[in-house]
């Protein structure tokens, strides 16, 4: 069919016919807006630019009202907690965390949580306790007191004992030199 067929069919042919009271309805709609005296849009092109203009002068509106606005105190703090922040969380997590807990096993947290407590820890773990330090420790005393122990077996010498706790001092020894090394050569941990 042609376009010029198609706009000479009757309107009553495109309609379905559960639209049949729908004109009447939007004529009584639009002739109570314009009694009312708002605007009647004859096309849907009038009706994207208006709702575009209303868009427009709203967003204007807002928009010296967002610049105005003073800022939160998450977006003026730049960095991340305070210390008193994480104080406050540690507390807080401790106190609920021992509410669950037996009462030696919360003595016991309290002590080992302790301000004090924690400082020598964590000088000890930084210092004496270091990682490298512990393990070639301990690999030295096993391999050193094997020996020892394979040798005196064989040629009848008695232990005293003190020959594991020796071979760790020294491998423990050896295990810092290394790690001080380590950072002095490569400059990190």
């Amino acid at each position: 069919m042609s376009a010029e067929r198609i706009n000479q069919r009757p309107e009553a042919e495109h309609k379905p016919k559960d639209f049949e009271g729908l004109e009447e309805h939007h004529e009584r709609l639009r002739e109570d807006r314009e009694r009312a005296g708002e605007k009647t849009h004859e096309n849907v092109d009038d009706v994207r630019h208006e709702a575009l203009e209303r868009a427009k002068s709203i967003e204007t509106e807002r928009q010296p009202v967002a610049e105005e606005r003073a800022p939160s105190p998450a977006e003026r703090r730049t960095g991340g907690p305070s210390k008193k922040d994480r104080e406050a969380s540690f507390n807080a997590t401790m106190t609920e965390v021992r509410t669950q807990m037996s009462a030696p096993s919360r003595t016991f947290s309290k002590v080992i949580h302790n301000k004090a407590v924690e400082k020598v820890s964590e000088a000890t773990g930084n210092t004496i306790a270091r990682p490298n330090a512990m393990l070639s420790g301990a690999i030295f005393a096993f391999l050193v007191t094997l020996a020892v122990y394979l040798v005196a077996k064989n040629i009848g010498y008695p232990l005293s004992g003190f020959e594991s706790i020796g071979a760790f001092a020294i491998g423990w020894a050896i295990g810092l030199v290394y790690d001080f090394l380590k950072v002095m050569i490569t400059g990190r941990r």
